[in-house]
């Protein structure tokens, strides 16, 4: 079963917000203009540069004694938003889709920060909604159903009903998830009707990005995941525990999108820390160098950069405007033999040997069925297999293959030995990279997600929030 988190994507590339937050929504634009690390991270320097002005202005004293006993960071995660309640049970619903997300191991210590961080996505939620209402942006509750009902049917075969109990089985509610649903289509729509329109990207700008891009052909590219967290000297030390937990956390399985979306301070954090396509020159030095040595799958960090602490995860890499070979669609045919129940390693491990040998004597996937008969095996074939959709460990030996020749035999005394045997191989073709319709449309998206940034950050600084 999916969990939650990695339910289907229900809308077009996010346009921003953390609301996101339990619907793992993954942005995939081909080349990301703008929005990298760097540029995220440039806005938190700036950022930290108006707040020493603003102490300079404030007056505040070097040696700050706090009166009284009261720890703003402790407090129960509950709320009024401009007069609208969030209680404890919104918090422990939508928690346990995160908590769900990372297969229940979020320790108790961790399930507490992440309260404090569900209360603000929370928080923003509710403000974009009442945002969008009091603009006149209204989402019904047909298009919140039915947007429920497509979610459901993706995972669950035209069943809402069982989603319904599913939601419930793991701590969490169908008002839940309609809620966050709500947000991101109420925001969505406000956002195309309030910022989009007055968005403008030139036709110089978009051609002189393609000349760029054509510039590059044949440099490498990385698709990298970024968790930003900001430290000081003040709580350097704290934050750099908080990232080694986070990393541990991501090492026992944790999903990468869903502490991202929770923890980063970037940009990205919106779309799962996800940076898009960049080349390594896009990133601050101590990045580029981490990152250039790495595998796609490979986790790496805390790295301590200017002004905190960066992880990194590598989803892959490519060379630009180069045929992949990874993206090589092939026919296949899986040959695979069970083993009886009880059957002990000794008697796998020879079984499996004898049908390492057998299928290698196959001659091409004309005698794939009857050698499969032979052995007790069943043949499963597939004609639409894109070389980079399969496990990493077989993607290069399935690409060194010739027709008929098959990978060496992989599997468990659980699931049984097979082999995948080549049968045919469609070879990608040159990309001429995106269109210049696609460019000026993910340039135009990229100014979009600034200035509702900027708009969400409005809305925090001129809501009335009581916290109890």
């Amino acid at each position: 079963m999916k969990s939650i988190y990695r339910l289907p994507h229900f809308r077009m590339r996010p346009l921003v917000g953390r609301a996101a937050l339990a619907l793992g929504l993954a942005a995939t634009a081909a080349l990301p203009v703008a929005g990298s690390v760097a540029q995220a991270q440039a806005g938190n320097t700036q950022a930290e540069g108006a707040a020493a002005d603003a102490s300079g202005q404030l007056n505040i004293p070097a040696n700050v004694q706090i009166f009284g006993k009261s720890d703003p960071n402790v407090r129960r995660a509950t709320a009024i938003v401009n007069g609208e309640i969030l209680t404890g049970t919104d918090i422990d619903q939508r928690l346990a889709l995160i908590v769900n997300a990372n297969g229940g191991k979020v320790s108790a210590e961790e399930q507490e920060r992440l309260r404090l961080q569900v209360l603000r996505n929370l928080i923003d939620e509710t403000l974009q909604i009442q945002e969008a209402k009091s603009a006149g942006v209204d989402v019904d509750d047909d298009e919140v159903n039915q947007t429920y009902e497509r979610v459901a049917q993706q995972n669950f075969g035209q069943n809402p009903a069982a989603l319904d109990k599913y939601l419930v089985s793991i701590g969490s509610s169908p008002a839940s998830l309609k809620r966050q649903i709500r947000g991101e289509l109420s925001w969505q729509r406000l956002l195309r009707r309030n910022v989009q329109p007055f968005i403008n990207v030139s036709d110089g700008e978009v051609k002189e990005m393609m000349e760029r891009l054509k510039a590059a052909k044949g440099t490498e590219e990385y698709r990298i995941g970024e968790i930003y967290l900001s430290a000081n000297d003040q709580n350097r030390s704290q934050v750099m525990a908080n990232a080694n937990q986070i990393v541990e956390q991501l090492k026992k399985g944790g999903s990468f999108v869903a502490y991202a979306r929770q923890y980063s301070e970037a940009s990205t954090a919106a779309v799962g820390g996800d940076l898009g396509w960049i080349r390594l020159a896009q990133l601050p030095q101590d990045l580029a160098n981490v990152a250039n040595s790495m595998q796609p799958g490979q986790l790496a960090g805390p790295i301590e950069i200017p002004g905190g602490y960066s992880i990194l995860y590598l989803i892959d890499k490519r060379q630009v405007l180069t045929a992949d070979p990874r993206d090589a669609v092939l026919s296949l045919k899986q040959i695979s033999l069970t083993f009886p129940k009880g059957t002990t390693e000794k008697d796998a491990a020879a079984k499996a040997a004898v049908f390492a040998s057998t299928v290698k004597t196959i001659h091409g996937c004309g005698e794939a069925d009857a050698a499969a008969a032979k052995l007790g095996a069943s043949v499963v074939t597939n004609d639409q297999v894109k070389a980079r959709d399969l496990p990493a460990a077989l993607q290069d030996s399935m690409l060194k293959l010739s027709i008929g020749e098959v990978t060496p035999p992989f599997g468990s005394i659980e699931d049984g030995v097979r082999v995948l045997m080549l049968c045919g191989r469609d070879d990608p073709k040159v990309s001429d990279g995106p269109s210049f319709e696609e460019m000026q449309s993910q340039m135009e998206d990229d100014r979009v997600n600034k200035r509702a940034q900027t708009y969400l950050r409005d809305l925090r600084r001129d809501a009335v929030i009581e916290y109890n």
